[in-house]
């Protein structure tokens, strides 16, 4: 056959060598000779308008030479292939689809177009999506008269392949009027072709028409499957850092991160991940704002429902540290069940400041069930009860008596703590720091720090109490000046301070006796001033509520009658001493 004959099929080089034949003569026969030649021409007459997948042989300078899978490589226009620069932008050996636009030329290469099979195949895409009412992926690129300019291109496209140009009409953007249009530009959309004509080049689309559709499927999701307490299987759409949201089936459900499990999650990324399958139940549908609240751990056994039974109080248990707070420490005792430790429960003989100065997270440790109360979820766990009580032992190594030592701890405005040993403190209430001082504030006569004796007045073991007292260390001066006092007995001392009912007098060193307002003179020159000394008159000496009450006005009336009462005639008396030897009050008018 002439090879100068176009459309001619030529004999492969094997056939066509007439050694080969003769060498194989008896292997092929007139007829199948035939039969191979008939198929070799079929393969080797392309059609013109055919898309074929085609090899990259090489790039040249009069385009890029592929491989069709013909007896005849194609060519392809290197512009097609090129950036703007003029680079090549593919390499030999990449698979590309290609439009065969013509019969062999002259250098033996079939013209091919690479772009052409793309506007051929994207044509073909928009009337299919136009004829079977399916969607378009489009992307908004322009704000133009009317409404949008959007492009249509194949998923996977050479990034040199132009897209197709859209309209996608102002009214049909949005089931609501769009007012802030920057917002859809440069945004990927799903559009239905609304209308098209290929010979003219244009394309109509609409995004409502696929939102109303989605709204009414939604709506009929709501109406017959969507209801509270219905269990449903969806897939995780994505993750928040408050939660997963759910596509159930062209509707989306919000799984909240409280709801995803009964253990305690940081992110929903712990138990969950994009495309993940799951059973989802149905807690709260708001049909008017479409919105729906999902949960997976109500489709479990609450674990808080048999946690009396298996946890009682005085109970042993393990567990881990799930997290640490500043007032102490969760433990983990099995998956949704977590219990306290408190900072105040974690050791009997060290103050801790911070639960991290114990523990870390992830630690395993042992406890004590303190306190349950499974209505409000709340477990109590104590560590230090693991460990010997040291107050248990104290009343025996602290009777009421001993005299110890210390050390200053800390300050309040009742007191002083003074720790005895890691984990006993004692207590000087302001009233034991002194015999003969009104302390107001215990830094008067303490500080922080100091090392101090006291003695021991009461241990409470249960109630983890030591009294202490400064003031025991030395003689009780009331008790020594109590022993001495008589009723009627006339004492000096100094005012130290006036109320309105009355003066307080000290008598000796923390000795304190008080003048009633009623025992004062009612003459304002004989009236007692802070500070000076004067002699009073005992009236009554209550020595277990230590209280001496004095008199004044019965001393000066004692000194009168003892002055005037020689003188005067007997049997006779004023009238201001006869209404006082009655009780009244020549003052005041009163008895």
């Amino acid at each position: 056959m002439s090879s100068d004959v176009p459309n001619e099929p030529t004999l492969p080089a094997e056939v066509a060598d007439e050694s080969f034949a003769d060498s194989h003569a008896e292997e092929f026969t007139a007829a199948e000779l035939e039969q191979l030649i008939e198929e070799y021409s079929s393969e080797a007459s392309p059609a013109k308008g055919e898309i074929r997948t085609a090899t990259v042989v090489k790039v040249t300078a009069d385009g890029v030479v592929v491989d069709l899978g013909l007896k005849s490589e194609g060519l392809v226009p290197l512009p097609e292939f090129s950036d703007e620069q003029g680079q090549p932008t593919i390499q030999p050996g990449e698979t590309i689809e290609v439009l065969l636009e013509g019969s062999q030329t002259r250098e033996g290469y079939i013209p091919c177009s690479s772009e052409g099979a793309h506007r051929l195949k994207l044509w073909d895409e928009v009337e299919g999506a136009f004829q079977e009412k399916s969607k378009l992926r489009c992307k908004a690129v322009e704000r133009i008269k009317g409404g949008l300019l959007v492009e249509i291109n194949l998923a996977g496209a050479h990034p040199g392949r132009r897209p197709l140009g859209a309209f996608l009409p102002g009214s049909q953007v949005d089931v609501r009027p769009v007012r802030h249009w920057e917002g859809f530009l440069g945004r990927e959309l799903y559009c239905r072709v609304l209308r098209l004509n290929r010979r003219r080049g244009n394309i109509v689309v609409s995004r409502r028409l696929l939102l109303e559709e989605e709204q009414e499927q939604r709506r009929k999701l709501l109406e017959e499957v969507i209801k509270e307490g219905a269990v449903l299987t969806g897939t995780v759409k994505n993750l928040t850092d408050y939660g997963a949201f759910i596509d159930l089936g062209g509707l989306d459900g919000l799984l909240h991160i409280s709801d995803i499990s009964y253990r305690r999650l940081s992110h929903p990324s712990e138990a969950l991940a994009p495309e993940d399958e799951v059973r989802v139940k149905i807690l709260k549908v708001d049909r008017a704002r479409e919105r729906i609240s999902l949960g997976m751990k109500q489709l479990e056994t609450d674990p808080w429902q048999e946690v009396e039974k298996k946890y009682p109080a005085g109970e042993r248990v393990r567990g881990r540290v799930s997290h640490l707070v500043d007032y102490g420490a969760f433990v983990e005792l099995e998956p949704g069940l977590e219990g306290l430790i408190h900072i105040s429960e974690m050791s009997w003989t060290k103050r801790v400041r911070h639960p991290k100065d114990l523990l870390k997270d992830g630690d395993w440790v042992e406890a004590v069930v303190l306190d349950l109360q499974p209505g409000e979820q709340r477990l109590s766990l104590g560590l230090r009860q693991t460990q010997p009580d040291p107050f248990q032992t104290a009343p025996q190594r602290y009777p009421a008596g001993r005299i110890v030592k210390g050390r200053v701890r800390s300050l309040t405005e009742f007191g002083a703590f003074v720790e005895l040993e890691p984990g006993i403190e004692g207590m000087i209430h302001r009233s034991e720091l002194s015999w003969d001082k009104s302390v107001k504030k215990p830094a008067q006569v303490l500080k922080r720090g100091q090392d101090v004796r006291a003695k021991v007045l009461k241990v409470d073991a249960a109630n983890r109490r030591v009294s202490l007292s400064l003031k025991d260390l030395t003689p009780d001066p009331w008790a020594n000046y109590v022993g001495q006092a008589q009723e009627g007995q006339v004492v000096r001392g100094r005012v130290v301070r006036r109320t309105n009912f009355g003066a307080f007098v000290e008598l000796a060193p923390g000795v304190e006796g008080l003048c009633h307002v009623s025992e004062l003179p009612d003459d304002p020159e004989q009236d007692v001033k802070v500070g000076e000394e004067y002699e009073f008159k005992v009236l009554k000496v209550s020595a277990g509520e230590r209280r001496i009450s004095l008199s004044l006005r019965s001393l000066l009336e004692q000194q009168r009658r003892e002055k005037y009462g020689s003188a005067a005639p007997r049997g006779t008396a004023t009238l201001e001493e006869i209404l006082t030897a009655k009780g009244f009050n020549p003052g005041t008018g009163k008895t």
